[in-house]
């Protein structure tokens, strides 16, 4: 009985030995887990140290892919040349481009991720529509946003802390139909435009009124909308009809590719076709690149000039990506080392700086940037100024336009 005894007690004194070790042990892995968690927390905000988050938004997936993955490719490619050259005044940047699919509700929860991530500048996001809900939800946040590519007029309306790199559609319209009238490219022009985007309609109302300052006749005006545009047999036999000489063409390159499609060998050889940034990027969504041929579009940016930052930003593209940058990725890119300007001109030296909005915004009326897309100032309206150039697809190339 005395032996049983002895036994049960070593037994229970074993267990609870036991009992206290795991419960140690417990709290010990709890303890580095948490620590663990809060470390990866101060990485991911970037609070812990000297790096800069900048945040972007834009079609990752999706019809309109190609554009979000051009302005973040370009930014990124910034980001790296810029840390790999020592950063901005001993700080580091970083880039979390997040997928938005075109969509503003999409586009609005990316930007409150943004903001819990530690993000401290924002690149905005791709399309006008989008941005132009990230630019309301930001007002009240004290952010610096620079939108590479959302061009409608409206955008950055109602927030002093919101600016662009792109034109306004109001403005690329005006200069489309100034160019073609300076350069004479047609006396009669036919418009094809979607109804049911701001992008399109803007750009139509500003060339409309153009035209008719210039003297350039409008002979036709066919329109369609996002649940009509699989179809445009319609359209084209009415364009054809009109006697227009050129088409201009205010749309997103995939539409542009299957009205593009669908219209070869209806008109005569030489029939232009013009549009804006939208186009950009239409030899990547067309089946075949002969059906792009006398496809014109207005833009800051163009891959084969000879400018040596141009060149050097086309090669180091390349190298990355192995593609020839469009005017998304330029414009990209450009954002990144604009906010670089205005950091470097504020004097900005900690990405927790207090008043880091403010000064930002204070600096970016004040740099001039050289950039891939042309020489940029900003004045407190957020607009830019630059130079537009035209390209002309030939053989399957995007080239500079020399004249007839």
């Amino acid at each position: 009985m005395k032996k049983s005894m002895k036994l049960l007690t070593l037994l229970l004194a074993v267990a609870m030995l036991a009992l206290c070790m795991t419960g140690c042990a417990s709290k010990s892995a709890t303890s580095s887990a948490a620590a663990s968690g809060s470390a990866a927390a101060a990485s991911t905000s970037g609070s812990s140290d000297k790096t800069l988050l900048i945040g972007g938004i834009g079609a990752l997936t999706g019809d309109y892919a190609n554009y979000g993955t051009s302005n973040d490719n370009g930014a990124q490619l910034a980001v790296d040349e810029i840390n790999k050259a020592g950063g901005v005044n001993g700080m580091t940047l970083k880039l979390d481009f997040q997928d938005s699919q075109a969509d503003p509700d999409s586009a609005v929860n990316a930007y409150g991720k943004l903001i819990d991530s530690g993000m401290k500048v924002s690149l905005g996001a791709t399309f006008s529509g989008e941005t132009t809900s990230v630019v309301a939800a930001a007002k009240d946040d004290g952010i610096l946003i620079l939108t590479p590519t959302a061009s409608a007029d409206k955008v950055i309306q109602g927030n002093d802390a919101a600016f662009r790199v792109c034109f306004t559609d109001s403005s690329q319209g005006t200069a489309s139909a100034d160019y073609i009238s300076d350069n004479k490219l047609a006396d009669k022009v036919a418009v094809f435009y979607q109804s049911d985007i701001d992008y399109s309609v803007g750009l139509y109302k500003a060339f409309d009124a153009e035209c008719q300052a210039k003297g350039i006749e409008i002979t036709e005006v066919q329109t369609f909308t996002k649940d009509t545009s699989t179809d445009f047999s319609t359209q084209i036999s009415a364009i054809k009809a009109s006697g227009a000489k050129l088409i201009f063409m205010p749309i997103y390159a995939a539409e542009a590719s299957t009205f593009l499609t669908q219209a070869n060998g209806k008109f005569d050889s030489d029939e232009l076709y013009f549009g804006c940034d939208g186009l950009d990027g239409i030899l990547t969504k067309i089946s075949d690149s002969k059906y792009c041929e006398n496809v014109m579009m207005l833009t800051p940016f163009a891959a084969d000039s000879t400018d040596e930052n141009v060149q050097a930003f086309v090669k180091a593209y390349k190298d990355a990506y192995g593609a020839v940058p469009d005017q998304f990725a330029a414009d990209g890119y450009d954002a990144v080392y604009t906010i670089k300007a205005a950091l470097e001109q504020a004097k900005i030296t900690d990405p927790n700086d207090k008043d880091l909005n403010s000064k930002l915004v204070a600096a970016m009326t004040q740099i001039t940037v050289k950039g891939v897309t042309g020489e940029m100032t900003w004045d407190a309206s957020g607009e830019t100024t630059k130079a537009a150039k035209a390209m002309i697809i030939h053989d399957g190339v995007a080239v500079l336009y020399e004249g007839k």
